[in-house]
C-alpha cells in the first residue's frame, strides 16, 4: 500500500510536469497543484486502464501512461483556464 502510494506521488510529479510542458502558454498553478493534477490524472489514467484492460501488458504499459498524460493535459488546461477566468473576474483590471 506504501508502495503504491510513493508511485501516485512519483509518477504523478512526472505527468503533472510533462503536461505543463506540453500545454503552450504560460500557467498559473503552483508546484502542489501540478503535483495533484498529476496524482489524479495518474489515479483515474490507471483505473480506466484496469477497467478495460490495457494494464496487463508484459512490458511498459504505454497505452496507460499516454491515458494518464492525456488525462494530466487537460486537468492542466482546466485549472488554467479555472484560474485565468478568476483573475479577469470583477474587480481586476485584466492587463
Amino acid at each position: 500500500m506504501i508502495g503504491a502510494i510513493v508511485s501516485a506521488v512519483v509518477i504523478g510529479a512526472i505527468i503533472g510536469a510533462l503536461a505543463r510542458l506540453i500545454v503552450p502558454g504560460k500557467q498559473n498553478m503552483s508546484i502542489g497543484l501540478t503535483l495533484i493534477v498529476g496524482i489524479v490524472a495518474a489515479l483515474l489514467g490507471t483505473l480506466i486502464a484496469h477497467l478495460f484492460g490495457w494494464a496487463d501488458t508484459r512490458g511498459i504499459d504505454w497505452i496507460e501512461h499516454i491515458l494518464q498524460l492525456a488525462l494530466a493535459v487537460g486537468g492542466v488546461l482546466l485549472v488554467a483556464r479555472m484560474s485565468a477566468g478568476r483573475a479577469s473576474g470583477p474587480g481586476t483590471t485584466g492587463v
